[in-house]
């Protein structure tokens, strides 16, 4: 790899917080802004000292205290560099592989793996490391990086500044910035660590370097600085002759210091490597400059610095949309209902449309708005502005709505240097610059109302598309939002969705392998999806081979996640928003094997009051982790899971409760439906027992419960006769005897009850 930028002396000019560092470093910009650096390269929000330093900007490196940690052979480095590439995220054990046996791994790769893992641990430990640095997450390991120093974390941080120095109009701090980041390189990322996957990252931050370094430039340019930068400008457009942007900034520092001619061979040299290596003329910007050169314009002296008088936003016609959603099915009625929200009459003076998108994970809320956004794009001349609001990976921040707005803007038109950094004007000047335009803006993965409120227009001419998991209720009570909920697809375009992936004559020559694939898939586009691309690259494998595979609960998970592709990520977005009680109750929740159940089963699960537990479910359905499954006979809602949801739910609770508590909670829920049904059995034959006051011993403490059960016992036992088989299944497994055995006997008992509602005959009166 190439690592020609030019060394940069580093100027103390902004303190960054470093190792052995106690406090953060506050220093006032030129701009009189105040700049605090609290974690400079660590991970985390860990407060302590650092103890070990991680380096990839340039020969992979560890050190401790200021001395060297040894890391042994290519396998631990590659390994290691894989998950300095991937800091708080999981790498998984196949993607190991891969990288350090490029395709052709030997049959103990997978134990190869993990005795590298192993000696890297041991190694860390050695150095007086205390916590754990590499944890084994499934499917695979994840680098743990709180209270430790990687240096590309404070590269990025530093870019982030300097771009944030660029947007408040203060070039020097800016160039400071840049300078401080590019000075952390000390030479080609991760010289001498080999594999493919590593080296296609390799490419990645060296093509960020170059950024950097050309942003670098554009301050510095700005500043004046133009016969400092021509020297390291000369050795980038060496070893990058097809790099516009550095030639063109190399041939306006040259002109700008009375060397025309040497700006003039720049760029004839670039006309005879564009035209022999890629057979095209320079770009057009290139050119441009080159005949405000030969004309001597004087727009390419040095501008006087003034202070804009207000905002000059080119009309610009943004088109951000992503490409539409390869072979789309289905959704036609929410289609319709999207269709709704685009008036005939462009003119007409109409309140703003907005939409929201709502459903669970992977049901396709993102693919349907751009889809839909893909079929009108015509109808909005204006342009379409598309925003991802979700954390673009696990661990992470979403953006802010401060940033998103920049972006806009920027989109829209408006010079970097007129952008507001006060986010009330940044807000206001968005609002004008949509006034009167036809634009479609699309925020997809919302979290919160919130993050979007400042996006809306306040014109009417534009449209707003919102898809959020959540339900967004100030959306729809603030700009009366259509609501569009999305779900599960139907069995039959479910199929078909795996047809158009993988051939509809593998499907119909496998209908029924076809159902079933798409059942297990939860008929979510997102899964079924990832199983079509699973069937596509093996052709030879039958359908019903991948439902063989599918079909064991606890690897199902496993096999629907695939690289860049995990489900487990999508169900953890949603989880690690719940409060701590709601987590608790979900999880717990997932123990169960019931195909629905009652509010009262969530509180035996907990421990706790109904009234409670109820608003902790209102919040699983508001997270589309849990959904209401109807109402039963006896007036009461009863609520299901998805299945890949409970899968995930019950993983969990495997991974953070014990086993006693897990079977603690199994009980108090199988005691519940115990007490309930020989409650109900007792209702049914004549009347509860006078004794009873309330509640039931060993049932759950809610007496109005006892009520709406004793006026509708046939009714409540039909509503749970599939709970109750699966609790007599599941507690005979777990060892409950004593309650199996009571709900199987109380099942033969009367039967005719549980199945038809029938209530025995009274006895004439005497």
């Amino acid at each position: 790899m190439p690592g020609s930028l030019p060394r940069l002396p580093v100027r103390p000019v902004l303190t960054i917080f470093r190792a052995g560092d106690s406090t953060a470093a506050s220093t006032r910009t030129p701009c009189g802004g105040n700049r605090t650096e609290e974690h400079g390269g660590y991970m985390g929000s860990g407060t302590g000292q650092t103890q070990l330093h991680f380096r990839i900007l340039g020969p992979l490196s560890v050190t401790a205290q200021g001395r060297a940690v040894p890391i042994g052979g290519s396998r631990q480095r590659t390994i290691l560099a894989m998950l300095l590439l991937h800091p708080g995220n999981v790498v998984s054990v196949d993607a190991l592989v891969e990288a350090v046996w490029n395709g052709r791994p030997p049959a103990t790769a997978r134990t190869q793996v993990a005795i590298c893992i192993a000696a890297l641990r041991k190694r860390f430990k050695a150095e007086g490391c205390d916590d754990e640095v590499i944890l084994t997450t499934h499917p695979g390991y994840v680098l743990a990086l709180d209270h430790h120093y990687l240096d590309v974390t404070e590269f990025d941080q530093l870019v982030a500044d300097a771009q944030d120095a660029v947007r408040r109009q203060c070039p020097a701090d800016a160039a400071a910035l840049y300078e401080e980041a590019l000075g952390l390189w000390q030479g080609p990322a991760l010289a001498g660590v080999a594999g493919t996957q590593v080296e296609d990252e390799i490419q990645r931050l060296e093509e960020l370097r170059l950024a950097t370094y050309d942003s670098f430039v554009e301050v510095q340019l700005e500043l004046g600085h133009h016969r400092e930068i021509i020297p390291g400008l000369v050795s980038v457009v060496r070893d990058h002759p097809l790099r516009e942007r550095s030639r063109h900034a190399l041939m306006l520092a040259q002109y700008r210091v009375g060397r025309r001619a040497e700006a003039m061979e720049t760029f004839r040299e670039g006309w005879e490597q564009s035209v022999e290596g890629l057979g095209l003329e320079p770009g057009p910007e290139l050119q441009e400059l080159h005949t405000a050169i030969l004309q001597d314009d004087p727009g390419l002296v040095t501008p006087a610095t003034t202070v804009p008088k207000a905002p000059s936003a080119e009309r610009r016609m943004p088109m951000e949309l992503p490409a539409d959603v390869p072979d789309f099915v289905g959704r036609g009625p929410q289609l319709a209902a999207l269709g709704r929200l685009v008036s005939d009459d462009e003119d007409a003076h109409t309140p703003l449309s907005v939409g929201l998108v709502t459903g669970p994970a992977g049901a396709g809320k993102s693919g349907l708005a751009i889809h839909w956004a893909h079929r009108v794009a015509e109808r909005f001349p204006d342009g379409l502005l598309f925003a991802d609001l979700g954390p673009q990976q696990e661990h992470q921040e979403p953006p802010t709505a401060d940033a998103v707005l920049g972006r806009f803007l920027s989109s829209l038109g408006v010079p970097a240097t007129e952008i507001p950094s006060v986010p009330a004007e940044r807000v206001a000047l968005y609002r004008s610059v949509l006034a009167g335009r036809r634009v479609l803006i699309v925020l997809d993965n919302a979290q919160t109302f919130e993050q979007i409120r400042s996006l809306i227009p306040g014109g009417s001419r534009c449209c707003v598309l919102v898809t959020s998991r959540g339900e967004l209720e100030q959306l729809l009570i603030r700009h009366g939002a259509v609501r569009i909920g999305v779900d599960a697809l139907p069995v039959q375009e479910a199929v078909s969705l795996l047809g158009r992936v993988i051939g509809a004559a593998r499907v119909d020559d496998a209908r029924q392998d076809a159902v079933q694939l798409v059942e297990l898939c939860d008929r979510l586009p997102l899964t079924i999806r990832v199983a079509a691309a699973r069937l596509a690259a093996k052709p030879h494998w039958p359908i019903g081979y991948l439902v063989s595979r599918l079909t064991p609960e606890q690897s199902r998970l496993d096999e629907l996640s695939v690289a860049g592709t995990q489900m487990r990520s999508a169900f953890a977005l949603s989880y690690r928003a719940l409060s701590p009680d709601a987590a608790l109750l979900y999880r717990r929740l997932g123990l169960l094997e019931a195909p629905d159940f009652a509010a009262w089963v969530g509180a035996a699960l907990l421990d706790r009051d109904l009234a409670g537990t109820e608003k902790l479910i209102d919040q699983l359905i508001a997270a589309q982790l849990l959904a209401v499954a109807g109402f039963d006979g006896t007036g009461e809602p009863r609520y299901r899971f998805r299945t890949l949801s409970r899968l995930y739910a019950k993983e969990l609770a495997h991974q953070q409760e014990s086993v006693r508590d897990r079977r603690a909670a199994l009980s108090r829920a199988f005691d519940g439906w115990r007490a309930l049904a020989e409650h109900a059995r007792r209702a049914e034959r004549c009347a509860p027992d006078p004794l009873v006051q309330g509640t039931v011993p060993g049932g759950p403490a809610d007496a109005a419960l006892y009520g709406r059960l004793a006026r509708h016992p046939s009714n409540w036992l039909r509503a749970e006769r599939q709970a109750l088989i699966s609790v007599i299944d599941q507690a005979a497994r777990h060892g409950m005897d004593r309650v199996s055995e009571a709900l199987a006997t109380l099942m033969l008992d009367r039967p005719e009850a549980c199945v038809t509602g029938v209530r025995p005959p009274q006895a004439p009166a005497a």
